[in-house]
């Protein structure tokens, strides 16, 4: 199976960006994974839905899974992206 890495990297920004405009609300930022998961399982069933070229999955199980975990990266992006701005504050 070849993986398609420009689906998994969209799904990320996707919802890297859906988790930023939640971080704009009253919303508790402790569901933020949960969102981007969420998301991230939505848009892989309707990547694979659309038939995205080269998308990672074959059914649906495996196309919500890509998706939560591409979901979950971008929520791991930003904490990566939090701890090595912080630096040498410390």
């Amino acid at each position: 199976m070849d993986f398609g890495i420009a689906s998994v990297a969209a799904i990320t920004v996707i919802c890297y960006l859906a988790a930023s405009a939640v971080k704009a609300t009253a919303l508790d930022n402790k569901w933020l994974p949960v969102i981007c998961g969420l998301l991230g399982g939505a848009l892989g069933a309707v990547c694979l839905a659309v038939g995205v070229p080269d998308f990672p999955a074959d059914d649906y199980i495996t196309a919500v899974a890509v998706g939560i975990v591409s979901g979950l990266a971008a929520t791991g992006a930003n904490q990566v992206y939090k701890q090595l701005s912080k630096g040498g504050e410390e």
